[in-house]
């Protein structure tokens, strides 16, 4: 497969809350009003971003990690993505530096320049000294230019873009204005589904950018074809119903995606309005926010006692994370209101005022090695053994169980199914 040529950023920042999010979904609203095809990843595990710059730019957005994904995965999505887009544009993830492997480890392996993003809301001419710092810290590094985030004026943003180094380029900046700000939560922004004005929100980012940004496309890059794991047809004929509303919404693209490569029909269900069981082989509970639709979920005794059929038939059923508090006995909020959940797993669950495991996983089960990440805010009880604990690649204290009766395999772990699609397709058809 031939080489594919595309301009290309990654938009970092110094530190996590500089702005990456609003700069990244500004410059792919910008440049998809001025007619060009953009695509957008985001560096390392996460949903939330991903779901507002996919509304951003119009595509889905998909993970880029070299740990939990593997470089060939990697190196085969932006191909695929460069093959047909205008621009690639690449959110970090924290600061430019920070984390194992780090957005500058994914920058030098792919050779992606780095837009650095730089809340100048309380510097002038330091911002090219923390610029230059940042361009100058490693060797390998590549940064093309920075954008300045809650700028003041107009002079502001003169007095910012004047104290670069003639090779560090000005991009653009966003002033600060309420209206432009996109509203958060535990766990991170708020859902993209949930906000009804998030077009305007976008179109509104994207007009302040146009304000001060630079017009000139950066430099095409060659991105080499790459074949990631073969995908095998185990699930051919397959039905997999899928829980997917408000309270079941972390879902990574590439995993659906893969599903359906492996031959499965997806049967998208939402417990949250009441749905019953779609007649299934298979079921997947992934993750989200249950804790936020405790009286809808446990209202859906129907489903509960369908679920726990589906178990006792020895039927595949995975939970994730929120799927795994679904399947608990009972949930509470931070407020300490309870309600009955599906009951497959003896246990329960409240939700704590900050998180209580965050980093990535990697766990060794019957059907493989499969990695994926954990970051949640709820402490379970749970009386079971587990099959598993993850391991942390970076040696933190986030180790997940993972518990399993007859087909059902639940955990906090929000796995990576092209981790080792073999192992994920087994999953749901042993």
């Amino acid at each position: 497969m031939a080489t594919a040529r595309c301009p290309a950023l990654l938009v970092s920042a110094p530190a996590s809350g500089q702005g990456k999010t609003s700069v990244t979904a500004a410059l792919a609203r910008w440049h998809r009003r001025n007619g060009r095809r953009v695509r957008v990843f985001k560096t390392g595990p996460d949903f939330l971003d991903p779901m507002i710059l996919e509304r951003a730019c119009g595509a889905p957005v998909q993970q880029l990690d070299l740990w939990m994904c593997g470089e060939s995965d990697v190196r085969a999505r932006l191909h695929a993505a460069a093959l047909e887009s205008d621009l690639i544009l690449v959110e970090g993830v924290m600061g430019l530096f920070d984390g194992e492997p780090s957005s500058a480890d994914l920058a030098i392996a792919l050779g992606l320049p780095v837009l650095a993003v730089i809340d100048g809301s309380a510097m002038a001419q330091t911002f090219g000294a923390l610029a230059t710092g940042l361009a100058r810290y490693r060797e390998g590094l590549q940064l093309h230019g920075v954008a300045a985030n809650r700028i003041g004026s107009a002079h502001h943003a003169r007095l910012l873009r004047d104290s670069l180094p003639a090779d560090i380029a000005w991009m653009g900046a966003l002033p600060r204005r309420p209206g432009l700000a996109l509203p958060e939560r535990h766990l991170g922004l708020v859902a993209a589904g949930e906000l009804a004005d998030l077009d305007a929100r976008l179109d509104a980012l994207a007009d302040a950018w146009g304000e001060h940004a630079a017009t000139a496309l950066p430099p095409a890059l060659e991105f080499a074809a790459a074949e990631p794991p073969p995908v095998p047809r185990r699930l051919e004929g397959w039905r997999i119903a899928v829980a997917r509303d408000a309270a079941f919404c972390f879902l990574y693209p590439a995993n659906i995606a893969l599903l359906r490569d492996a031959g499965a029909e997806l049967r998208f269900f939402s417990p949250v309005a009441g749905d019953p069981l779609p007649e299934c082989d298979a079921v997947w509970l992934p993750g989200g926010y249950p804790e936020l639709h405790l009286d809808a979920l446990g209202a859906n005794t129907d489903l509960h006692a369908s679920l726990r059929a589906h178990r006792d038939a020895g039927r595949p059923l995975l939970a994730e994370c929120g799927g795994l508090l679904f399947a608990l006995e009972e949930l509470a909020d931070r407020d300490g209101r309870r309600a009955p959940m599906a009951g497959l797993i003896a246990g329960a669950a409240a939700m704590q005022s900050r998180f209580v495991a965050l980093g990535m996983q990697e766990v060794s089960l019957p059907e493989g090695t499969l990695r994926g990440h954990s970051f949640h805010y709820a402490r379970a009880e749970i009386r079971a053994d587990p099959i598993a604990i993850a391991a942390n690649p970076n040696g933190g204290p986030t180790a997940e169980a993972v518990y399993r009766d007859r087909a059902l395999t639940a955990s906090f772990v929000h796995l990576y199914f092209a981790s080792d699609p073999a192992a994920a397709a087994r999953l749901f058809r042993p």
